[in-house]
């Protein structure tokens, strides 16, 4: 009998340290989920910041790549603009040719004439054109007023003249037309 009193005694030393270790063990459990949580918290924020800077970089590098395009589409722009120049100087002095097509002026500009053609077709080649704006309507984008006239029988914001010739390259506008327009009042 005295081992069973003994058993009775130590029963609920047992079921105290049963418990004990259930809550040492719920302890655990709860400090390993608490941890888990944690370190998939940081798992997704880590993910978030590999997201980030991978569609930062994505978006750089179309940046950059738009960048280089833009430069060499228009590529050349300041060399198209003093060339400009000089094909107006050659229209300047082609247009001083008159009918009499045997004097030496008119010789010496037939020259002009070759070399102005040679000129004309390397910037054709190079996507630079003229932008045609006679007796059309004024477009401030591409072209520049510089006088006007009061003429009824055209109509109003009519471009009448062109005093300078304007140019596109790559469909940019490189140099604006100077233009004569018909303002009606």
């Amino acid at each position: 009998m005295a081992k069973e009193e003994d058993i009775k005694k130590d029963l609920p030393k047992k079921k105290e340290n049963h418990q004990d270790n259930k809550k040492i063990k719920n302890e655990k459990k709860d400090k390993h989920l608490k941890e888990i949580a944690k370190l998939k918290e940081e798992n997704q924020s880590l993910n978030d910041k590999v997201l980030r800077i991978t569609a930062e970089m994505q978006n750089m590098r179309r940046r950059y790549e738009d960048e280089i395009a833009r430069i060499r589409k228009f590529d050349g722009v300041e060399l198209i603009e003093k060339v400009l120049s000089v094909v107006d100087n050659f229209e300047r002095a082609i247009n001083l040719d008159d009918d009499n097509l045997e004097d030496e002026l008119s010789k010496f500009l037939s020259g002009f004439k070759l070399i102005y053609a040679d000129l004309i077709k390397i910037l054709e080649e190079k996507n630079v054109s003229v932008i045609d704006c006679l007796n059309k309507e004024f477009d401030p984008t591409m072209m520049e007023a510089v006088l006007t006239e009061n003429n009824k029988d055209i109509g109003d914001n009519i471009v009448v003249d062109v005093l300078q010739k304007g140019y596109t390259y790559n469909d940019k506008v490189i140099r604006p037309a100077m233009v004569k327009v018909n303002k009606l009042d």
